[in-house]
């Protein structure tokens, strides 16, 4: 049981050093010919530049000068016994837990996760 926490250990930091669902969106003024003052994200709010912050869809962003960079701070499980299993995604620790579909209380064991 101790090396498998290990193994999984070893792949959830491997996995959020490689953060494989990033994206970037380039810096727009709100009106043509404005002074970009900082980065306005999908709800309108402005970040000042040099700044970071968590979305409520478990995205980590900053604002630089080039724009908005943003990164899941999450990991997707692929390798469970989907039959068997399902994956529950927790907006609130940006964590999925797959656990057994006919008793959520029992936990299935993950083999590979991406993201």
């Amino acid at each position: 049981m101790k090396t498998f926490l290990a193994c999984l250990l070893v792949l959830s930091v491997s996995v959020e050093v490689s953060n494989a669902a990033c994206y970037v969106e380039p810096l727009k003024p709100v009106n043509p010919g404005d002074e970009i003052k900082g980065c306005y994200d999908s709800k309108g709010e402005l970040h000042e530049f040099d700044s970071q912050w968590k979305t409520e869809d478990c995205y980590e962003c900053s604002c630089s000068r080039e724009g908005i960079d943003c990164c899941a701070i999450y990991s997707t499980p692929v390798g469970y016994d989907k039959e068997k299993c399902v994956s529950i995604f927790n907006k609130e620790t940006c964590t999925y837990e797959v656990v057994e579909k006919n008793d959520h209380s029992k936990t299935c064991p993950v083999y590979e996760m991406v993201g």
